[in-house]
């Protein structure tokens, strides 16, 4: 080999000695470029999934907060429910509801365990929950003893209770900041992110530097779509978290919605039932006083008009004038008893399509022949459990408001049907069988705020002199104290629809023994000796002169804390005729204290308000209510004789 080839020879194999070296060196550089994208895009990675994390516990803690809120929101609705119905069933789904919001609080506290801030909000949202705990609980319990207006006046003074105030605040202090701490994470895993990127980037350029060649910059390429793909996947995937996370929100926003409006319907319709009670304990008690003033006008007039002389035909027809006019008067307070819910009511089992027909022809007079009446009975084997006369006089005030809505011409639909009504119809009606009784007219129809006080006493749409305003209102009156609700669906210039529902019945015939009914033990017209105990003067006076005029022997006792020793000093006592509400001490109280005394004494309870004592207090004795007659109160001393508890079963009791 000449010396010019071996030269030329050397200089290629230190050629390439130098592309292998620099081979070998762009090849560990890119191996080292490719090792520092791979840990950089792992860190990324694992600082990234670190980030979303921890947003997904600041969204679970945010989401948390507001479920919370909502079901205490949807138990404290759920006790002003049970405060209105009364229903065992809604208490308990109060209870369920405020012992789910104490779990709730105590996953709030494992989520935010981390946090001191948020640990200490949290400590205080629970002392909070206990004691607004105990405050509801009270009222629960009210209500579950029927002790209705302490628990009314609990759950409205609730309503103020800073303890309330306390959980909304403490919910509202963790939901911002867990927001706040959500933003700041947000921030950090966008300074992340870019930060990562940057450095990639940087190496990613370095790498173009070191890799002059085409396999090497193609690999780079594809490496870069690779990765764009993957970064698009993964916002992608990203963004369905979010938009998730989003929709959750969203979600409870709207239940959130829902139980506020739930909520401020729930107390709207409490505060109805709270105005509604408070007129019926109004009317009731004005009743009360107006019967104890009637007994001692109508005992006046009729001791009068026994004392007038022959001759007193002007006398005579004022006094029967007055009479009369008393006697409206008691009408009328029975009306304001029965919206009031306090007339005694005698229930039977009545076939409803039987009494519909049985009142047809009451009907057609009354309404006249401008009123077509139809009839739909769809309750064949069921029958309600209510007072025929009381039920009777509701159809016949229906029927009438309805001729008078469509002014004399129309046509009036009674129908009547089965109704099976579960816990959640949202009624005053407890779950069961009901009897669905429905008066319907084509007349102008009710807007909205008349149907709000149409129930009310003494409101009326009709002109002066055409009615009370009591119809409807007795009506309530009478069907809640049935145990049944009225329904009313009406528009204007569309008719109207009143529905009674009432309680369904079995109608059997109750064969359990009665009370024995024995003679008296002299002639009606026997004179008696009578202990007469009145609280109130002016109806003692009249009533001891009613006994005097029917020729018996009165004694006075103004207070029932004065009967034993009043008793103790009579040498006879063959009748005790008392008050059922006094100051101290109550009629059937009074009694049921003197009972080992009163070995053979008939007893007769007098009553102008029937709603002031449990009816079975009475033991089965006869009841007078006031204002009365003599020829009543007469009656009323023969049943009082003639009903005694048979001797066996007086026995028996004693053993």
């Amino acid at each position: 080999m000449s010396e010019g080839g071996f030269e030329k020879f050397r200089r290629r194999v230190v050629a390439m000695d130098w592309r292998a070296a620099s081979m070998i060196l762009l090849a560990l550089l890119g191996i080292a470029v490719l090792i520092g994208l791979v840990a950089n895009q792992r860190l990324a990675d694992g600082q990234r999934e670190i980030a979303l994390s921890r947003q997904s516990e600041s969204y679970e803690v945010m989401v948390l907060a507001q479920s919370l809120g909502a079901t205490l929101a949807r138990a404290e609705a759920t006790l002003g429910r049970y405060v209105v119905a009364g229903d065992d069933a809604v208490g308990r789904d109060f209870v369920a509801e405020w012992q789910a919001a104490g779990g709730q609080i105590a996953l709030l506290e494992r989520r935010v365990r981390s946090d001191a801030g948020q640990r200490d909000r949290l400590a205080r949202l629970r002392a909070a929950y206990a004691a607004r705990g105990d405050e509801l609980a009270q009222i629960a319990r009210n209500t579950n003893v029927r002790r209705n207006q302490a628990a009314y006046a609990y759950y409205n003074e609730a309503r103020r209770s800073p303890h309330l105030a306390a959980l909304s605040r403490e919910i509202g202090a963790i939901f911002e900041a867990e927001r706040v701490r959500l933003r700041q994470r947000a921030e950090q895993a966008r300074a992340t992110g870019a930060d990562a990127v940057a450095e990639t980037r940087n190496l990613m350029l370095f790498g173009v530097l070191l890799v002059l060649g085409a396999i090497v910059l193609g690999w780079l390429n594809l490496r870069a779509v690779r990765e764009r793909a993957a970064a698009a996947a993964e916002a992608e995937a990203q963004r369905r978290r979010t938009t998730e996370l989003e929709a959750a929100v969203a979600r409870a926003t709207a239940s959130l919605q829902a139980e506020a409006r739930e909520r401020a319907a729930a107390e709207a319709q409490l505060r109805q039932a709270q105005k509604m009670e408070a007129v019926g304990q109004l009317t009731g008690g004005i009743a009360h006083d107006f019967n104890n003033m009637l007994a001692v006008v109508l005992g006046g007039i009729e001791l009068a008009k026994r004392n007038l002389p022959e001759d007193a035909g002007d006398a005579a027809r004022h006094i029967d004038n007055a009479a009369e006019g008393a006697s409206r008067a008691a009408a009328l307070t029975r009306q304001l008893l029965g919206f009031a819910r306090s007339e005694a009511l005698a229930p039977e089992a009545i076939e409803p399509g039987e009494l519909i027909a049985g009142m047809s022809n009451l009907l057609d007079r009354t309404l006249g022949e401008g009123i077509s009446v139809e009839t739909r009975c769809e309750s064949a084997g069921w029958h309600v459990w209510a007072d025929r006369v009381q039920l009777e006089n509701a159809l016949l005030n229906l029927a009438v408001n309805a001729r008078d809505a469509m002014d004399g011409r129309g046509t009036l639909t009674i129908s009547c049907g089965h109704v099976p009504l579960d816990g959640d119809h949202g009624g005053a009606c407890a779950p069961g069988d009901y009897v669905r009784l429905s008066v319907t007219d084509t007349g102008s129809g009710m807007s909205k705020e008349v149907m709000e006080r149409v129930f009310e006493p003494f409101f009326t749409t009709k002109p002066v002199g055409k009615g009370t305003g009591l119809g409807l209102s007795q009506i309530f009156g009478f069907v809640r104290q049935s145990g049944g609700e009225v329904v009313i669906d009406s528009a204007v210039g569309e008719g109207t629809t009143v529905t009674m529902l009432l309680p369904c019945h079995a109608a059997k015939t109750d064969e359990s023994a009665a009370p024995e009914r024995i003679g008296p033990q002299g002639a009606p017209g026997d004179a008696l000796d009578i202990l007469v105990v009145e609280d109130d003067p002016r109806v003692l006076s009249a009533t001891l002169a009613a006994l005097e005029e029917l020729g018996h022997r009165p004694v006075e006792c103004d207070d029932p804390l004065k009967a034993p020793r009043i008793i103790a000093g009579l040498r006879t006592l063959d009748l005790i005729l008392t008050d059922v509400i006094m100051p101290g001490q109550t009629g059937p109280e009074m009694i049921a204290a003197l009972e080992p005394q009163l070995d053979g004494v008939a007893i007769l309870y007098v009553t102008g308000y029937a709603g002031e004592a449990e009816q079975d207090r009475f033991g089965g004795r006869p009841v007078l209510r006031k204002p009365f007659t003599l020829a009543g109160l007469e009656q009323a001393l023969v049943d009082a004789l003639a009903w005694r508890p048979a001797q066996s079963d007086a026995t028996s009791a004693a053993g």
